[in-house]
């Protein structure tokens, strides 16, 4: 009997917590907000965070906490109303959308993908192609070579032998795009009518799917980034509403899914692990995704900056839509930015100097030269490894070479008159 009493105690006490997050209505742009001041927040500070924002070709920045809308700034011509592509950051999405097939018992994640896609939709051998199940292309781990002409192209003659399944991660997006087949040949729904019914009309979501070249892309507003990252850190639930009520699902996908790149889940960027892999790389870098954000966070991440994050113990989703980012597949160091002036908001901080705030570094990661945008200000850089040791760099105008063949992560320290601002420069 006491047993009994202690679990509803604790089940209503999980009630009472979830309560206390704010979902907006389905339908229409009402949602409550809170003052930033009653989080200790300075309009200064976010005056400079639009600013940079701003300046690195932003559309849309949201920040929200339990639910409501703290921060919530458009740029140039994009408004509330104006929608764009979430690029990669749909990853997290899609796994979302396979999480919900599985839990309704149209698919498993171990099924070999032949089971939906049927064989030949690989070069493979039909024993290698068969080795390839669900779960691999959640992870980036199907062992296809991602050093094809066109990491986008989902004919089978791009899908070329690599290694094998679970042994190699690559950030590939030509077997993730499949995932949209078999969620179509497992659910006999189209892709759209699947998301939409099982997530979007749940959340009040409006958005769409567009394919461009190989790839399908999701576009929405960006309060519907904002509706998704809400729906992320609720469990699989919308306003005690199930979505995705599979908190083993939910775990998996939150955390390493493989011991090859530990910062990976399924399809989703996580922070706080010992080391991390980027696209379009084999390199293991040691340390965290983001050292600037909390180490709870997990994050959705697209090309030209498309940022979902999630931070669970803060009850905190930020959200920023843009452009312009470089080449990078994900934003990850754009990302980390973002929490160098989030971590300044607080007034008992202060403000810093405008000029080493809007100093940036690209590209990062590199090849080992490194250009820095603002010399202004500036009065000694120092280079060290990850030792603290100090290494020899070479500096042309704003260009700055690494004196070293060794691969791996490094920190830049800038230095003007008042202050001081450190990169972690990741040379590959």
């Amino acid at each position: 009997m006491k047993l009994s009493l202690l679990l509803l105690a604790l089940i209503l006490g999980f009630s009472n917590l979830k309560a206390q997050t704010y979902f907006p209505p389905l339908v229409g742009n009402t949602w409550s907000t809170t003052d930033p001041a009653t989080l200790g927040w300075c309009p200064d500070s976010i005056t400079k965070m639009y600013d940079w924002l701003e300046l690195s070709d932003s559309k849309a920045f949201i920040v929200l906490k339990d639910g409501k809308i703290v921060l919530e700034k458009y740029f140039g011509t994009f408004t509330i109303d104006s929608f764009y592509v979430w690029n990669s950051a749909g990853k997290t999405l899609t796994a979302y959308a396979v999480g919900i097939a599985q839990h309704e018992g149209f698919l498993d994640i171990n099924d070999p993908t032949i089971d939906y896609l049927g064989t030949g939709w690989t070069s493979l051998t039909p024993t290698q192609e068969a080795a390839i199940t669900i779960k691999h292309q959640l992870t980036m781990t199907t062992g296809l070579d991602d050093g094809v002409s066109d990491i986008h192209c989902t004919d089978p003659s791009c899908l070329i032998y690599k290694a094998a399944p679970g042994t190699r991660w690559a950030y590939h997006n030509g077997p993730y795009t499949l995932l949209d087949s078999v969620i179509e040949s497992a659910t006999g729904l189209t892709l759209n009518a699947w998301v939409n019914q099982k997530i979007s009309s749940k959340i009040g979501m409006v958005g769409t799917y567009l394919q461009l070249g190989y790839n399908n892309v999701f576009a929405s507003k960006a309060r519907g980034m904002a509706r998704f990252g809400l729906l992320l850190s609720q469990d699989g639930y919308w306003n005690a509403n199930p979505v995705l009520p599979d908190l083993t699902y939910l775990n998996a996908m939150r955390n390493s899914s493989q011991s090859l790149n530990n910062s990976y889940g399924y399809l989703t960027w996580l922070n706080g692990k010992a080391s991390f892999m980027l696209p379009q790389s084999q390199f293991v870098f040691s340390g965290e995704l983001c050292p600037n954000a909390p180490t709870d966070m997990y994050a959705a991440e697209g090309k030209n900056g498309q940022i979902i994050n999630v931070v669970p113990s803060q009850g905190l989703v930020v959200v920023r839509m843009g452009a312009n980012m470089g080449t990078s597949l994900v934003g990850t160091q754009y990302n980390d930015t973002i929490w160098q002036y989030m971590n300044r908001l607080s007034c008992t901080l202060g403000t810093t100097e405008n000029s080493i705030e809007e100093i940036q570094l690209s590209p990062n990661p590199s090849t080992g030269t490194f250009t820095i945008s603002d010399l202004t200000g500036i009065e000694k850089m120092e280079v060290s490894n990850q030792l603290g040791q100090i290494v020899t760099f070479q500096q042309v105008e704003k260009e700055i070479t690494l004196n070293t063949a060794q691969a791996g992560v490094y920190f830049l320290t800038i230095h003007t008159k008042n202050n001081t601002k450190t990169f972690r420069v990741m040379r590959y």
